[in-house]
């Protein structure tokens, strides 16, 4: 899977929040929404873009173009996961979860949030 630019990443983000398909002008309301001022040829190009690394598919809709994921959110995270664990920590989690610690980024309630969730997903 191509990697996608932190622009094209913001598209994706509204198209999966709107139920994983959008119109354009779907899009440009939110966009507005969120005081992004993007003009339309620059839109268009990174939903071009888009449809050309697969994250989108294109169905006509009378005249207009909806444009549907083809990958999830959480599909998208997992890859992107993996990836930043296999760059960064040599795919070692350990290693990361480490590093967290260490460096104060992971309280001591949220591990023990993560060994509560850990447990329930051995258990069920």
């Amino acid at each position: 899977m191509q990697q996608i630019s932190e622009s094209e990443r913001i598209l994706m983000k509204i198209i999966w929040e709107k139920g994983g398909n959008a119109l354009y002008s779907d899009i440009m309301e939110e966009l507005a929404r969120e005081q992004n001022e993007w003009k339309k040829n620059t839109v268009l190009t990174l939903l071009s873009r888009l449809v050309e690394k697969d994250y989108l598919k294109i169905k006509k809709v009378g005249r207009r173009n909806e444009y549907v994921a083809s990958i999830t959110q959480t599909e998208y995270q997992t890859v992107q996961t993996h990836n930043f664990l296999d760059k960064i920590y040599g795919g070692s989690i350990k290693d990361m979860v480490s590093t967290l610690l260490q460096q104060d980024v992971l309280s001591s309630e949220e591990l023990d949030e993560i060994e509560r969730f850990w447990k329930e997903k051995k258990n069920g």
